[in-house]
């Protein structure tokens, strides 16, 4: 008897690279029937956390010459090719060109902010080249940086076109965009 394969539902796609889908982390848990899709789509309340105080730091400090886009924007760089991203900093003048839409961002956003990734890195051969064909791919497309940030290890991986990567901790100083910096270990100090 021949094997039936199952068809993979497009919305547990969560990013499309050359036609190529990469799934969500946990997607075959959904398909088994383990995990609810809420389950293997949400994030962290950690990384939650980084992502809504990264974004209130910076719409104080950017005031009103970038937009600060979050919610796993997704960015077209070509037909059946995006990657989405955690947080994207745009100018203003640039998200006054298009009109709201439900289509992808189809132009570089100045910065790109990542925390982690959702997603599935056991299907992918080798799973450290995924952040860096996603960082290369940002780049190459016009994102003038690409700024990583991962909870396991607390490290910061900034990278900008033609420099060198930087790897840096939580408790180092960070330039976010112009004369914009942060310590994502600041961010996540208690409020009083």
């Amino acid at each position: 008897m021949k094997a039936v394969s199952q068809i993979i539902p497009d919305n547990l796609i969560y990013e499309m690279v050359n036609g190529t889908p990469i799934y969500y982390k946990c997607y075959q848990d959904f398909l088994a029937g383990k995990k609810q899709l809420a389950e293997i789509m949400g994030s962290s309340i950690l990384q939650s956390l980084i992502i809504s105080r990264f974004l209130y730091y910076l719409q104080t400090q950017l005031g009103f010459n970038y937009e600060v886009l979050t919610n796993e924007i997704g960015i077209q760089f070509e037909k059946k090719s995006w990657r989405a991203a955690d947080l994207a900093i745009i100018k203003t003048s640039d998200i006054k060109k298009i009109k709201s839409s439900n289509k992808y961002l189809d132009f570089p956003p100045e910065i790109v902010v990542e925390i982690d990734t959702k997603a599935d890195l056991i299907s992918i051969q080798n799973p450290l080249g995924y952040y860096h064909e996603k960082t290369e791919e940002l780049l190459n497309f016009g994102v003038k940086k690409v700024i990583w940030i991962f909870t396991e290890s607390q490290k910061v991986m900034i990278a900008t076109p033609d420099n060198k990567w930087e790897i840096s901790n939580w408790s180092d100083d960070i330039n976010v965009l112009d004369d914009v910096s942060l310590k994502i270990e600041e961010l996540l100090q208690d409020r009083k």
